[in-house]
């Protein structure tokens, strides 16, 4: 197909892709509640945080590995370009490959010292509000759940 249909063809998918995931007026937020503990969070301006959005409310299994917690969800998207091996404290991450919703909160199995290594490539697409070292006492198993705040 050559290129300037191919670009139509994006700009039309584009155009849908916005109608079909719109941002409300001014920032948004949501609440994790996972187990006893709950951590608010402002979506960033990313396709994944539009996925997500869109999406709510989501409600999963937790699962630990080190000083995170991750759950899968039934959203999908691809990998960004600002995708991070490493975590900075309050980021909320997508893992692309196995369609899971990560937070670290300290140390992972695989960090070097001081940082919150990722298994693999994320999309960060919130902030954490709150403190997320409050998850610590969160245990394999709770339910947790992603809803609008």
């Amino acid at each position: 197909m050559p290129t300037n249909l191919l670009r139509k063809l994006g700009d039309a998918i584009a155009g849908k892709r916005a109608k079909a995931y719109p941002r409300p007026d001014g920032p948004r937020h949501v609440v994790i509640t996972a187990g006893r503990v709950a951590v608010r969070a402002e979506l960033l301006n990313t396709l994944t945080a539009d996925r997500i959005w869109s999406q709510l409310p989501l409600f999963s299994t937790v699962e630990t590995w080190g000083d995170s917690i991750n759950f899968e969800v039934t959203v999908e998207t691809g990998r960004e370009k600002t995708a991070k091996t490493v975590a900075d404290l309050g980021d909320i991450c997508f893992w692309t490959e196995d369609d899971r919703i990560i937070i670290a909160y300290g140390p992972t199995p695989i960090a070097k010292a001081g940082e919150a290594r990722l298994p693999k490539p994320c999309n960060v697409w919130a902030k954490a509000i709150s403190d997320t070292t409050l998850l610590k006492s969160v245990t394999p198993g709770e339910k947790v759940s992603v809803k609008a705040a």
